[in-house]
């Protein structure tokens, strides 16, 4: 017994001694320099949500989150283009305030102090521009709310956007400087690229009414030639497909059965006024909604079913003479003609990204399965819906801090997997999703 006791312990050691190791490969830069990273794009990239910019959501960009992690692979500084502390709210944005105790609803309120705005100015045939205060320094994050791909080579585009001209050195209308030369002013080594949302974008969270798509050979032609300016000197990089703007909970969250049952519960009056207005001479019917119409967040509900004077008092969205306001509404065949540039704006930009040997991030498959299977990430759960998900921020469009981080995350796995770095991954956990009251 003594014996077995002996062996058993010296066994014990030995498959101690044999236990394997995990080694964590350490940080390196791969065959990429990232000493000077920036990042070109639009309100994503600057850290826009909940319906505004401002500083917290700019300190929790996508590219500042990358850039952290950067630093550990010889990533040098930084800087954005950060309101002051006096002025942190920036452009104003929304804030979850509460519940409706009957329905349920979020109810949401404007922060209205401390903003950045320092007036407006009215630009002959386009209309009144938000002024912005001005920034002045070194910048890395070029992200500016709501440019397109298709301005990024418009001259006067400074004087349109308070967004851009806050960065510029001249007053509005005086700039003559393209978004292209100026973000390639100075030199860089590394760049990230998430350009061309907004010619999506704006198309469809106008119903289809207020812009158009941009055409897919114009789209073409000015990918090509930025991708060609930013890798002009020898930088690499890393690009990002569009997401399917018809898959955000901006679209997903009122649906055309909740509204039209809403309605029926709520005002039992409204089929009696629709069925007299279709037995009074009306040969046809509306075409019946389906849940391939998308309404748009948020929509004013309460609109539907109130008399419309001037249609002689007929319920508004239920006959053929009041419907929803084309505003509100991406009905199906604006559905499937987004849907189809946006896949052919992505055949561009992996085309053109393989070509120069860029490294890819498929924002549009990434987002399109976290709609339809969830997330668990370092723990945490998330999914597409509105506020409960936690992914996306309030204006159903932009993303929650904890979203941004999931989504630098992706890009640094994208860059690891080309340059064969091997820069580590924010952890996510660290980041807020919504703020609850």
């Amino acid at each position: 017994m003594k014996n077995f006791k002996i062996y058993l312990v010296a066994g014990l050691l030995f498959l101690a001694a044999c236990k394997p190791e995990i080694h964590t490969p350490a940080p390196s830069k791969g065959s990429a320099d990232f000493s000077r990273f920036i990042a070109v794009g639009n309100s994503l990239t600057a850290g826009y949500s909940n319906g505004g910019l401002y500083l917290a959501g700019q300190q929790n960009s996508y590219p500042s989150i990358m850039a952290k992690e950067m630093q550990t692979v010889g990533g040098g500084a930084f800087n954005q283009p950060l309101f002051s502390e006096s002025q942190a709210n920036g452009s104003g944005y929304l804030t979850l305030t509460g519940f409706d105790p009957t329905t349920g609803n979020p109810i949401t309120a404007p922060v209205t102090t401390d903003l950045a705005i320092r007036g407006q100015i009215a630009i002959p045939g386009f209309g009144n521009v938000t002024l912005y205060t001005k920034y002045t320094g070194d910048i890395e994050n070029y992200g500016v709310p709501g440019i397109k791909l298709l301005n990024i080579t418009y001259a006067p585009y400074g004087n349109l956007n308070g967004y851009f001209e806050r960065l510029l050195p001249g007053d509005s209308p005086t700039n003559t400087t393209d978004y292209l030369d100026f973000v390639t002013a100075k030199p860089f080594t590394f760049f990230s690229d998430w350009l061309g949302n907004n010619d999506a974008l704006s198309y469809a969270t106008s119903g289809g009414a207020g812009d158009v798509l941009t055409d897919q050979t114009t789209f073409a032609q000015l990918y090509e030639l930025s991708i060609d300016k930013l890798t002009a000197t020898g930088a690499k990089g890393v690009v990002a497909t569009i997401p399917d703007v018809t898959a955000i909970p901006y679209f997903n969250t009122v649906t055309v059965g909740a509204v039209l049952a809403g309605v029926q519960k709520a005002n039992p009056a409204v089929q009696a006024l629709y069925i007299n207005a279709l037995v009074s001479g009306t040969t046809y019917a509306p075409r019946a909604a389906t849940a391939n119409d998308l309404i748009i967040l948020p929509f004013p509900t309460s609109m539907i079913g109130q008399p419309v004077a001037a249609a002689g008092g007929l319920p508004y969205g239920l006959t053929p003479y009041t419907p929803i306001d084309n505003q509100y509404v991406l009905d199906a065949n604006e559905v499937t003609l987004t849907r189809s540039y946006v896949q052919s704006y992505n055949t561009t930009i992996k085309s053109i990204a393989a070509a120069k040997g860029l490294a890819v991030f498929d924002a549009y498959t990434y987002l399109n399965n976290i709609k339809a299977n969830g997330l668990v990430v370092d723990g945490v759960s998330l999914n597409s819906s509105y506020i409960s998900g936690g992914l996306f921020s309030l204006d159903g469009v932009h993303l929650t801090p904890r979203g941004y981080a999931i989504i630098a995350n992706e890009f640094i796995k994208a860059i690891n997997n080309t340059y064969k770095s091997n820069i580590p991954l924010a952890n996510v956990a660290d980041y807020p999703g919504l703020k609850f009251p």
